[in-house]
């Protein structure tokens, strides 16, 4: 005989619903991971306890991205649809989405901080790992990215300063040979005056003796002793006499 049908209805016995629970929970995350796996496809679970303890699974596009597509297809069908008191009357609905993915992200956000991991399982903790250390990678990549770019940046400005500094010695340079040749201008000059010319070789003619009369030689003999013999003839005489 064949087993019947069994009828679905809440399992009154709390430890028997917690067993339940965590077997159905678990066969749930595997059937979501072989059809993520088998057919390729992007799958996002989520499941709360009564207690209100998160369950939640995702492909490797992580959950985040998965939800985002998921509000972009919602509100792209919602523009399809009429404006009417229906489209009015689910804003209502939506608000609690809304609330339950901002509960999420922050989350999300304290596990990135290390905070509330005790209710992670091993395989949602290897998970985040992952996630951290692909962001480590990309910030590491962009540090490293950012630093060579400031050294090239600094490398420039180097370049130009030494450039403007070789100017400015160039200048100063010139600037200073120009006032050397400016002080050497204007400084007096002495200038040596030229040798005099020498003298005219002065006329050595000797004075003729003059033999008119023997009182003159008389004479000439007597003032000998008394002037001297300059037989040299004056330059005024010379010239009178060669003229």
């Amino acid at each position: 005989m064949g087993r019947g049908r069994v009828q679905l209805r809440r399992i009154e016995n709390k430890i028997s619903r917690q067993v339940t629970f965590s077997k159905r929970r678990t066969g749930l995350l595997k059937k979501a991971h072989e059809i993520s796996v088998l057919c390729d496809a992007e799958v996002a679970l989520i499941v709360f306890s009564n207690k209100g303890k998160l369950f939640e699974y995702s492909t490797d596009s992580s959950m985040e991205r998965i939800l985002e597509r998921y509000e972009r297809y919602s509100y792209a069908e919602r523009q399809l649809l009429p404006n009417d008191s229906e489209s009015q009357a689910n804003w209502s609905i939506e608000v609690p989405k809304l609330m339950s993915r901002i509960e999420a992200l922050q989350r999300n956000i304290k596990h990135f901080m290390g905070e509330e991991l005790s209710p992670l399982s091993l395989r949602e903790l290897q998970h985040l790992e992952q996630q951290i250390d692909t962001a480590l990678k990309r910030i590491r990549s962009r540090k490293n990215q950012a630093m060579h770019e400031s050294i090239s940046e600094l490398q420039k400005k180097e370049k130009s300063l030494r450039e403007q500094n070789d100017t400015l010695a160039k200048k100063v340079h010139l600037k200073e040979n120009e006032q050397q040749h400016l002080g050497q201008g204007s400084s007096p000059q002495f200038i040596q005056p030229p040798p005099p010319p020498p003298p005219p070789p002065t006329a050595t003619l000797l004075f003729p003796s003059l033999t008119i009369g023997g009182s003159f030689q008389a004479n000439e003999e007597a003032e000998g002793t008394s002037r001297p013999n300059n037989t040299l003839m004056p330059s005024w005489m010379v010239r009178h006499v060669n003229g």
